[in-house]
C-alpha cells in the first residue's frame, strides 16, 4: 500500500512546518485527495492514525476534501466539474479536454500551537 509511505512524507512535511513555525503540536491536518489521485482516503486516515503516534502530530485530527476533477474542454472552451474518474466536457460530451484539477493530492492547512 503507497498510502503509508504518503502519510509517511505528509508527517514528515508536518513537522518541517511546524519547526519552522516554533510550533509545539499539530491540532489538524487538512489535506486535498482529487478524485484521480490514486490513494484511497481510508487507507490514508488510517495509515495516519497510525504513524502518527509520538510525533509532532500525535493528537491531529486528519481532514480529508475530496477534489473532483475540474476539465477544461478544447473543443468548445468551457470549464466543468465531474465527480466520475474520467475526462469528459459536462457542456457539449467531447473527451478533447484536459484535466486542470482532481489528480493529485496537497497538504491544504495545518492548525498547529
Amino acid at each position: 500500500m503507497h498510502e503509508y509511505s504518503i502519510v509517511q512524507s505528509l508527517i514528515e512535511l508536518c513537522e518541517k512546518n511546524a519547526e519552522k513555525y516554533h510550533a509545539v503540536r499539530i491540532d489538524k491536518v487538512i489535506i486535498k485527495i482529487g478524485v484521480l489521485g490514486g490513494v484511497e482516503p481510508y487507507l490514508v486516515k488510517t495509515a495516519f492514525n497510525a504513524f502518527k503516534e509520538k510525533t509532532i502530530c500525535n493528537d491531529a485530527e486528519l481532514i480529508i476534501n475530496m477534489q473532483p476533477l475540474i476539465i477544461e474542454c478544447n473543443e468548445c472552451d468551457s470549464i466543468s466539474e465531474s465527480k466520475e474518474p474520467y475526462c469528459k466536457c459536462q457542456k457539449c460530451g467531447s473527451t478533447n479536454a484536459e484535466i486542470i484539477d482532481g489528480k493529485d493530492m496537497y497538504l491544504m492547512k495545518l492548525e498547529m500551537e
